[in-house]
């Protein structure tokens, strides 16, 4: 784990508000009020501690918003990622566990800080004592997958195809490793920009340099918005699992209507997102609030 003392410290404060002020289970349900009467701070609390993190480690909202995915996609927002010895270290999210904070709401206020919309998260959800590491290693799309295998991944989530269009724009914000375009970059191939290729091979060697960082948003790094999607259009998305959204395929349209209007996709991604944090949640008496996020209780 790759996280900061002091980002352990406003965690540790977030988690020990949330286990303090837990409802009754007869009162279990996903609500944004949900801690309204029992810990009315707890958006502002978070908000703080986001925010504080984000202005240390400016890397910090996307490694949050990746953690949300990482963990919601596998078994719903359980927390399984945070198990030492669980998901997290399944190949898909080695190197990428950072940022351990109430991530519902920590990855909307990371958004918010990088300039992205804000939306309503509803909150409730219980941890897991068993987490699915079966599924951290079957379940997450990954950078090499073409698109269809993106869509059938998605799809058993019950995401449309827009739908997982939209969630792909997080990329807008975020850094990926040299070991993970490599091959993209030295591939000669007529979807990716030439000049591009040649500006990310400057930092990204035929061998070595694995963990050498790019923007995965050349445009805009940094900066939560529709950018991403216009550079889909030019061939300069990083990843192929990025630019097979745009590659003559079914989202190809889908790519050309966020790329022109960034409120639709505004718009469709806090839906995805809200829908992402509705999956499978954990509630009443199932799994347990832990006191400590990396292990059970």
């Amino acid at each position: 784990m790759a996280s900061s003392t002091s980002s352990v410290l406003s965690i540790g404060l977030v988690m020990v508000l949330l286990t303090t002020f837990s409802l009754p289970a007869a009162l279990a349900q996903l609500s944004v009020s949900y801690y309204a009467s029992t810990c009315p701070s707890v958006f502002d609390t978070v908000r703080s501690a986001t925010r504080s993190v984000i202005n240390r480690d400016g890397r910090m909202g996307a490694s949050i918003l990746c953690l949300f995915f990482h963990d919601c996609f596998v078994s719903g927002c359980d927390g399984g990622i945070l198990l030492s010895g669980g998901e997290r270290n399944a190949p898909g999210n080695i190197a990428m566990v950072r940022g351990l904070i109430e991530h519902a709401i920590s990855s909307r206020d990371s958004i918010v800080q990088l300039g992205g919309p804000s939306y309503a998260v509803p909150l409730g959800r219980r941890d897991t004592r068993t987490p699915n590491i079966a599924g951290a290693r079957s379940d997450l799309p990954a950078f090499f997958h073409d698109l269809p295998r993106i869509i059938n991944i998605f799809q058993g989530k019950g995401f449309s195809e827009r739908e997982m269009v939209a969630l792909s724009g997080a990329h807008s914000i975020g850094q990926a490793r040299c070991s993970s375009f490599r091959d993209r970059i030295y591939s000669n191939t007529s979807n990716i920009d030439p000049a591009f290729a040649v500006s990310r091979q400057a930092t990204c060697p035929r061998s070595g340099g694995d963990g050498n960082l790019a923007p995965l948003d050349p445009q805009s790094p940094g900066r939560f918005g529709n950018n991403y999607f216009q550079a889909l259009m030019n061939r300069r998305g990083l990843l192929n699992s990025d630019q097979v959204l745009f590659n003559g395929g079914s989202t190809d349209s889908i790519v050309r209507t966020y790329a022109n209007a960034a409120s639709a996709f505004s718009t469709d991604f806090m839906n995805a997102m809200v829908k992402m944090g509705n999956l499978s949640p954990l509630t009443g008496t199932q799994g347990e609030i832990r006191t400590t996020c990396q292990r059970v209780n």
